[in-house]
């Protein structure tokens, strides 16, 4: 079946389609934390979206840091370039209106210079996973994480969930989840410890990123860690640093 709708309709859709207030509800009895499986149709995802992550693939930088993670990544100054559908779904206005009373906060898009606004994750080769970590603000405000499924032709590799770390009053409680083409999660990255089990021979899975700031600001020490974070963890020195150049040249003409 060929998908006659664009992105942003999809968007539209499904937001209009979800119970709000039952997944509201859940997002908040886990700790700022919900699963939606399905968000959107896989025949949306993949014959609109998988395309395009498999576009750029050719262009991931490959990242190895013993003991912490080993993948691909692709930065959102590639996505912008050259594959703007996933812009269709990070900028959709139906999507921010639902994150904003989903949070109960007003959300904005992270700022043009922030190579993990919008980006891909590749899980490529046979041991490509990422311990366990928090997805830390740096920014003056918090900082939310939008995970979408592209691609999940794996056994073993999952998305593995924490939920409850550092809460005395409630049992700890761990998720193992496949996240297959259309599959949401979203997380306040400061609440949710979470990691990426190994990948094993002849698999593959593709994974969207999407960041939202309540404010935009960052300290000039943080911006420094967070710059040189990115640069060896995920996109590489060049692309962190003279992929910032052109975002500022691109805002100022």
């Amino acid at each position: 079946m060929t998908t006659t709708i664009s992105v942003a309709e999809a968007v539209e859709q499904a937001v209009s389609a979800l119970n709000f207030e039952r997944v509201k509800q859940e997002y908040w009895d886990q700790n700022e934390f919900v699963y939606l499986r399905e968000f959107l149709p896989r025949t949306v995802v993949e014959e609109l979206l998988v395309p395009q992550a498999q576009v750029v693939k050719p262009e991931l930088n490959r990242n190895y840091i013993p003991g912490r993670k080993k993948g691909g990544s692709v930065s959102y100054y590639t996505v912008i370039e050259k594959a703007p559908r996933f812009l269709d779904l990070y900028r959709s206005p139906a999507f921010m209106d639902f994150l904003n009373r989903l949070v109960d906060t007003r959300v904005k898009l992270c700022p043009e210079s922030d190579p993990h606004s919008c980006a891909l994750y590749y899980y490529t080769e046979p041991g490509d996973h990422i311990g366990f970590h928090y997805d830390t603000s740096y920014y003056k405000g918090a900082r939310y994480t939008v995970l979408m499924g592209l691609v999940d032709r794996s056994d073993h590799c999952r998305l593995v969930c924490e939920l409850y770390k550092g809460d005395s009053t409630r049992a700890p409680r761990y998720l193992e989840l496949k996240t297959e083409p259309g599959d949401l999660v979203i997380f306040n990255g400061d609440k949710l410890r979470h990691a990426v089990t190994p990948l094993a021979e002849g698999e593959e899975r593709i994974v969207l990123t999407m960041e939202y700031v309540t404010n935009p600001e960052m300290g000039p020490f943080k911006r420094i860690y967070s710059n040189l974070k990115d640069a060896f963890g995920y996109f590489g020195l060049r692309t962190v640093f003279t992929g910032r150049s052109k975002q500022r040249i691109a805002r100022s003409s």
